[in-house]
């Protein structure tokens, strides 16, 4: 398993240090200590029991729909974006690794592949086939946000365009989570976040604004795919997005979820490691973000997260030679489905959107 002590050293050092992005979040380096305790055996636990997954069936089917679909997306997204020049294959090589980066510094390698390369070997990766940790969903969690798959708008969507691909797997019957309406927010290029106008982020437009916001269902595969950029950084936290996993709640006619209904069956964050980060953020507008880089290995959330059973970064090729061309990224996400962390203090809604427009929370803990 991970190194607790490093995690709580980190941890306990990120809770001391004032973290001005996000003014709300607060949690007990204690309680932080125990739940770790806890997530590990929990996990430790679904890994053994997921152990014959491999050999089941329906999970091969899945592992070989899983390549066609991804490498069907890719071939998609090339035509669509005009792409001839042959693709820079970039995956992390997770059998070399004996930790994630997060645990131990830049150790993801990066791996040219050719064009010859089995799309097996390029597509299979399954990054998280056991209970994927739940996290906090920070401080800018909206709820209201209405269900499409590109979350780019015309303003403060420039970056580099992402194209991310998450699949739900219940990790009690090995089987895709169905029906799942997943939310995903994170940060522009430049580090703010829509929907919330709080000291710490100022979004333009206030509370009123949705970009790199959204909601979409999972498929029969337990797939759902959003058109992104890129999420850039801001001080005191690693560049991560946000997901959270809602089952059985009621969809709006207006393409919303209705309040208090159904469970939020996982709260979660994605982590991208620092080679492809530093990449990005070369390129404009990226480049005059003025805020403070935080590293994986600093942020308290990223290191709480991996273990030496799951690892919190996405696999993802380029599309083209460059950035320029855009990113295929995916995950494979382990929940369990009948768990509901409607009430736990994760779970935080900063703001809500309703035909009135977008408006703050006032219980919440910003």
């Amino acid at each position: 398993m991970v190194q607790l002590s490093k995690i709580l050293a980190v941890a306990a050092a990120c809770l001391a240090a004032p973290v001005v992005a996000h003014p709300g979040e607060k949690h007990d380096p204690h309680v932080l200590k125990r739940e770790i305790h806890a997530r590990e055996a929990m996990a430790s636990a679904a890994k053994r029991s997921l152990g014959g997954c491999e050999s089941n069936p329906h999970a091969r089917e899945l592992a070989r729909r899983n390549v066609a679909r991804r490498s069907r997306t890719v071939q998609q997204l090339r035509k669509k974006r005009g792409i001839t020049a042959s693709p820079q294959k970039w995956r992390r090589n997770l059998a070399a690794l004996e930790k994630w980066e997060a645990v131990d510094h830049n150790r993801t390698s990066a791996l040219d592949y050719s064009p010859v390369t089995p799309e097996s070997v390029i597509f299979s990766a399954n990054t998280s086939c056991i209970l994927t940790p739940t996290v906090t969903d920070g401080p800018y969690y909206v709820w209201g946000e209405v269900v499409r798959q590109n979350v780019k708008e015309d303003l403060y969507s420039d970056g580099v365009d992402t194209f991310l691909e998450v699949q739900y797997i219940d990790i009690n019957t090995c089987r895709p989570v169905s029906g799942a309406l997943v939310d995903i927010w994170q940060a522009n290029a430049t580090g703010v976040y829509s929907g919330i106008s709080e000291s710490g982020n100022y979004a333009a437009d206030g509370w009123d604004s949705t970009y790199l916001r959204g909601i979409q269902k999972t498929n029969h595969d337990g797939v759902a795919t959003f058109d992104t950029i890129f999420p850039g950084h801001y001080e005191g936290r690693a560049t991560h997005t946000h997901l959270l996993a809602h089952l059985n709640a009621t969809l709006l006619p207006n393409k919303t979820l209705e309040v208090g209904t159904g469970s939020v069956a996982h709260i979660g964050q994605l982590f991208w490691n620092e080679v492809l980060r530093s990449a990005v953020e070369e390129t404009y507008p990226y480049n005059t973000n003025t805020q403070n880089v935080t590293t994986n290995a600093e942020d308290m959330w990223s290191v709480g997260q991996a273990d030496s059973a799951y690892d919190p970064f996405p696999e993802y090729i380029y599309l083209g030679e460059d950035l320029d061309d855009g990113l295929f990224a995916w995950i494979q996400i382990g929940i369990n489905a009948t768990a509901d962390y409607t009430d736990n203090s994760y779970y935080s809604i900063a703001a809500y959107r309703d035909a009135n427009g977008g408006h703050e929370n006032a219980d919440a803990m910003m």
